[in-house]
């Protein structure tokens, strides 16, 4: 305003008012501010006059100019607000929850993936019975996976074409079974002695609906006086029945293994094909459970334990065959996808 130092301060009053009621946003406010109330504004300009005016006419000088700044300086901030208070409207609204909108859904809850479901059922089922729960390594020597369970030297399972062995050290492998944990235990905690493990192992398998070479298994182990084979057969009888709620076929089949001798193979008649063959099954109309049989005597002395005084049974299951037998699983393949239509289907299951 190049004419503003030739305004009276009536004038000039009344011009920043006119100014200050016109302007709309912040910046333009501020323009205005500068204009009449900054270091280079007439309002300052006027107060340096003060010292060339006499003792006489400094206090009417100063009331008159102190007045006239109150009065900028009120519409001043009577604006600044109003700008403000309409800026911070627009984005409220702007931010505003529009409460006929449809809500945001809950939280989707998580499930129990199967394998967690059956093992913790498992492990009270034999808790009833005795069994205390031990564990082991999965990176495991030769000797606690082979050795130790009385596995000959030629054995097929030594072979990398069966087995994963690492780089880590000579003979140091990924377990290919739970059973090392039947030795770990007896050698920690002697006889009689009644546990269960579970837990991850790895065999070199092809993958199709009922293999993998990565899946879980449960050892059982019961070393005692006067254990027979009557007592593994009542014991998996029990606890097959504990887990399906009712009797399901099987079968005992003999087999060999070498940390068990007699040794048996239980089947389980398939619950998709109700025995008549299907592609889970493999067309033969049973499922193949779990190994089982007498601890062999061999793996007993290796592990410093009095045979003629003690026997054991021990067996091996695979969690998955058998979750697979109880919720009606049809592929293998399944547990390990993470598709969630899959674990929804087990919510509120535990």
């Amino acid at each position: 305003m190049s004419n503003q130092t030739q305004l009276s301060l009536e004038e000039l009053a009344e011009l920043a008012v006119q100014t200050f009621e016109k302007v709309n946003s912040q910046e333009s406010l501020e323009k205005a501010r500068i204009e009449f109330l900054g270091d280079k504004s007439q309002l300052k300009r006027e107060q340096k006059k003060m010292s060339t005016l006499s003792k006489e006419e400094r206090p009417i000088f100063g009331k008159k100019l102190n007045e006239v700044r109150q009065k900028i300086e009120s519409t001043f901030k009577t604006v600044k607000a109003t700008i403000e208070a309409t800026e911070l409207n627009k984005k409220l609204n702007s931010e505003a929850i529009d409460i006929t909108l449809p809500g945001i859904p809950p939280v989707t809850p998580g499930a129990f993936h199967p394998l967690t479901l059956i093992t913790k059922e498992i492990v009270e089922i034999f808790q009833r019975l005795g069994f205390s729960v031990s564990d082991g390594p999965e990176i495991e020597t030769e000797y606690y996976n082979f050795t130790a369970l009385n596995t000959p030297e030629d054995h097929p399972a030594r072979d990398e074409q069966d087995t994963f062995y690492t780089n880590i050290a000579p003979n140091v492998l990924l377990r290919s079974q739970t059973s090392p944990v039947q030795v770990h235990s007896l050698e920690k905690y002697g006889v009689p002695l009644r546990v269960i493990a579970h837990g991850r192992v790895y065999r070199n398998e092809e993958v199709n609906a009922r293999k993998m070479p990565f899946f879980h298994q449960l050892e059982i182990l019961c070393v005692e006086e006067g254990i027979t084979f009557a007592n593994l057969k009542w014991t998996l009888q029990y606890f097959l029945n504990e887990l399906f709620g009712e009797e399901i076929p099987i079968r005992l089949r003999p087999d060999f293994f070498p940390f068990t001798e007699p040794s048996a193979e239980v089947d389980a008649q398939c619950v998709f094909c109700k025995g008549k063959g299907c592609s889970t099954c493999g067309g033969k109309g049973w499922l193949e459970l779990l190994g089982c049989g007498m601890v062999d005597p061999n793996v007993l002395e290796m592990a410093k334990v009095d045979t003629t005084k003690y026997s054991g049974f021990a067996a091996g299951l695979g969690l998955e065959r058998l979750a697979m037998l109880k919720y009606g699983i049809s592929d293998i393949r399944n547990f390990f996808t993470s598709d969630i239509r899959f674990l929804e289907q087990f919510r509120g299951a535990l």
